[in-house]
């Protein structure tokens, strides 16, 4: 019988491309991919680290996986296996740790020391541990990950492409640049040919992500920057919609804002990173900007593209963040035309500028300062939803929505929509009008058919929710 995987990411859509080009080389190895883990003779575990929660529920997934498939071979790679490879090794059940150091090898390693008989041969008395330092790499990471854009959109209608890796700034909370190296860049012609081997699939809407995606380019000869490469990809006619995640308020220049507001086929969405608006914990955070430059740059996004959605990551807690700072962020907030946030509460990172500072701000006052932002942000976004109502939208189609007979879409405004008029085939950018609120999005009818929908290739199958941007 053959082998089966399942791959397990947790973390940012970076990672999730990871992901896909884990399963794409493990399929390359004739390993056939399983849709549950308690019935697969691999599980690999693709892990974030940017929290403590992070790599808790790492953790717990290591021990239930183990727990319930014990005779899997479970290998750990990802941003917590290039951080602590040793503690994640003396899990019970762990069969090899592999950081992002040697992702791209992870096919061959598998391959080579525990494919290579049938069945599976004895758990060795010490796991393996395969790692090196992430900075010895000046060129994006790797070939394996390079040759299989046919894997990122698997059972996805909105398939994500990671354009660069690594990040060179050092925020003073952030433990991502230690785990994933400098700021690295795809090349523009690799770029080009992933994405038409996405388009030759049938795609029609592509998300570029990255950890450092506004740094896309600077370590390119010649650069060539995030909007330069938005207008080449926009010169294949085939792709009917590119979307960019999230990007640092400093690289949101003129030309990437304009290029938003002017292009159709340019997803109308912001996503930028704001984490405080005190600038005194901004400073702190190593952050480059001011609050002032936040909001003047927010105004400008929503003067230039009245619809867009305009989200960002918010973080409370920080050490010595104070009552006055919070109040600083939940003003600045207010005013703002944000449609969305990411609320999270700082967790402190070993070996981060940050892990010293104190006082540290009490468990409980962070999560009420979490709670007020979320219910902020649940109210500015449920106006934004209302102003659609009445209104048509552009979506994409991802797949029927579980027993209900309505299919699942997502907004060029990165609205979540129900269409309700009868079937309509996943993977189809249409427009919809939009008839009511839902608790967490809307829901529309069919206004017009699908763009070039004569032309379509075979459904998808249907996607999961949408993911988040950052």
């Amino acid at each position: 019988m053959d082998k089966t995987f399942n791959v397990i990411n947790f973390g940012c859509r970076a990672t999730q491309a990871d992901g896909a080009a884990i399963e794409r080389a493990l399929l390359n190895l004739d390993l056939r991919k399983s849709v549950r883990w308690q019935r697969s003779d691999v599980v690999v575990i693709n892990t974030c680290t940017v929290t403590n929660t992070a790599d808790v529920e790492a953790r717990q997934v290591i021990r239930r996986v183990h727990r319930e498939n014990p005779t899997a071979k479970i290998v750990v790679t990802g941003c917590y296996a290039q951080r602590a490879p040793q503690e994640l090794a003396r899990i019970q059940g762990v069969t090899c740790v592999i950081g992002n150091s040697h992702k791209e090898r992870l096919a061959p390693i598998l391959a080579a020391n525990y494919l290579a008989t049938a069945p599976f041969p004895i758990l060795q008395e010490q796991t393996r541990v395969e790692g090196a330092d992430v900075f010895c790499s000046s060129i994006f990471e790797s070939r394996q990950l390079r040759v299989i854009a046919d894997a990122t959109g698997a059972g996805r209608t909105r398939p994500v492409l990671k354009v660069q890796d690594g990040c060179s700034y050092r925020c003073s909370y952030c433990i991502i640049p230690s785990v994933r190296g400098d700021s690295r860049s795809l090349p523009a012609a690799e770029v080009m040919r992933q994405v038409g081997l996405l388009l030759d699939q049938g795609f029609r809407e592509i998300t570029l992500t990255g950890i450092h995606l506004g740094g896309y380019g600077r370590d390119s000869s010649p650069q060539e920057t995030l909007a330069q490469l938005a207008r080449r990809l926009l010169k294949e006619e085939r792709l009917e919609r590119l979307r960019l995640s999230s990007i640092e308020p400093l690289e949101y220049t003129d030309e990437l804002i304009d290029l938003v507001a002017e292009s159709p086929r340019m997803a109308k969405h912001f996503h930028v990173p704001l984490q405080s608006g005190s600038d005194r914990i901004l400073r702190m955070m190593r952050r480059p900007y001011l609050a002032e430059y936040y909001v003047c740059l927010v105004a400008k996004m929503r003067q230039r593209v009245p619809d867009a959605a305009i989200g960002a990551d918010v973080m409370v807690g920080f050490p010595t963040e104070t009552d006055a700072d919070h109040a600083n962020t939940q003003a600045l907030l207010e005013t703002s035309p944000m449609t969305y946030l990411h609320v999270f509460p700082y967790s402190l990172r070993p070996g981060t500028a940050s892990a010293n500072l104190r006082p540290e701000v009490r468990g409980e006052i962070a999560q009420q300062r979490g709670r007020e932002l979320r219910e902020l942000a649940a109210r500015k976004n449920r106006e934004f939803r209302s102003s659609f109502v009445g209104k048509p939208l552009s979506v994409i189609t991802l797949g029927q929505s579980g027993e209900e007979p309505t299919v699942e879409a997502v907004s060029s405004n990165y609205l979540k929509v129900e269409i309700s008029n009868g079937a309509v085939a996943s993977n189809q950018i249409l427009s919809a009008r939009i008839t009511e609120l839902t608790a967490e999005g809307l829901r529309g009818e069919v206004a017009q058919p699908a763009i070039a929908q004569a032309k379509s290739a075979a459904p998808l199958e249907p996607a999961q929710a949408a993911a988040d941007p950052g």
